[in-house]
């Protein structure tokens, strides 16, 4: 799980919090993502299955795609597909990922990088593995998160940002056992480079095994971790999270995590996905490809991209997992 890695000792630390002004956020939950499929068949866990949406809020969706190791002619994508009212933002430790839209945006990324896609008002796109990819097969990690737009920004027009993995701030924890990346937001007043309609903070953390974290974390935010790889303990009471589980934490203005001192052999470290954001507290109407505020909405929406409203496919030919894609297939 490469990512961005750097030497912790060189870093700008992030401060402890102190306890007498930051409460320690206790944890609510944690619940186990299920595996299923997305797209053309790649794998995937639902890291928010289970979790009410007053939780997660300003989050909507999340996936964690992979951690698979493809054979030749394996890799696969997604189809031509429609999004409005959201933002989408997909960020890949291993492998390499192809994005395009209607939009015009697009581009590819690979260890570290991060797309951020504002579908705003809508547009089509597509995501796959570049042909390469699908000659050799290989490793592919990700993940994808849905970011809410609030009502004003819902008909935003689409925006595209392309986000390189040596732009997020890199930062240490206190005592140096763990390396943040922050990809969006900010983190003890350092900011990432992802700039978003919601205000979110996004931090991938490398916990060493038997170091503890200790962040501040703003408290009119939510906060949630989820595991990418190993195993360790969330909040004061040290309940236990692997591979795969979200932890929800109440209210306060820190957050405390700790990997175990034994790691699975494969996963040396603990890996943790940190999302925070200031909850919008509107109505949420979700319908497949659609998140809006009400049932109204998603009908007109459909209405639109049935009727072509929300972009065409490029006329160009698209490299494709399954073969040349034209604007007539």
């Amino acid at each position: 799980m490469p990512a961005v890695t750097a030497d912790t000792l060189t870093l700008p630390r992030v401060a402890a919090p102190d306890p007498a002004d930051a409460t320690p956020r206790p944890v609510r939950s944690v619940t186990t993502a299920p595996s299923g499929f997305e797209g053309e068949g790649f794998p995937v866990r639902r890291a928010f299955a289970g979790v009410p949406q007053s939780a997660l809020d300003p989050f909507i969706h999340m996936d964690q795609m992979g951690e698979v190791e493809y054979a030749p002619g394996e890799p696969k994508g997604t189809p031509w597909h429609p999004h409005r009212g959201f933002e989408t933002v997909t960020y890949i430790i291993d492998g390499v990922f192809e994005h395009q839209d209607s939009n015009g945006g697009g581009g590819t990324i690979t260890n570290g990088d991060t797309q951020w896609m504002t579908a705003g008002s809508g547009l089509l796109h597509i995501e796959k593995p570049p042909e390469h990819l699908v000659v050799s097969g290989g490793l592919f990690h990700g993940i994808q998160l849905w970011v809410n737009l609030p009502r004003a920004h819902k008909f935003h027009l689409p925006r595209y940002q392309d986000i390189r993995g040596r732009e997020a701030a890199l930062l240490a924890s206190a005592d140096g056992g763990a390396l943040l990346r922050v990809i969006a937001g900010e983190l003890d007043g350092h900011a990432g480079p992802g700039v978003t309609f919601t205000p979110i903070t996004m931090v991938h953390a490398t916990v060493s095994p038997g170091a503890r974290l200790d962040l501040p974390w703003n408290p009119e935010f939510n906060a949630l971790a989820y595991v990418l790889a190993g195993q360790g303990s969330v909040g004061a009471e040290r309940r236990p999270v692997r591979k795969g589980q979200l932890a929800v934490f109440g209210a306060g203005g820190s957050l405390t995590l700790a990997a175990d001192t034994a790691q699975p052999q494969a996963e040396p470290n603990l890996e943790v996905l940190l999302l925070g954001g200031q909850p919008i507290r509107e109505p949420v109407v979700h319908y497949g490809p659609f998140v809006m505020n009400t049932r109204a909405e998603i009908i007109q929406a459909m209405e639109d991209y049935q009727a072509g409203r929300l972009g065409v496919v490029p006329a160009e030919r698209v490299p494709h997992a399954d073969g040349p894609l034209t604007a007539t297939d």
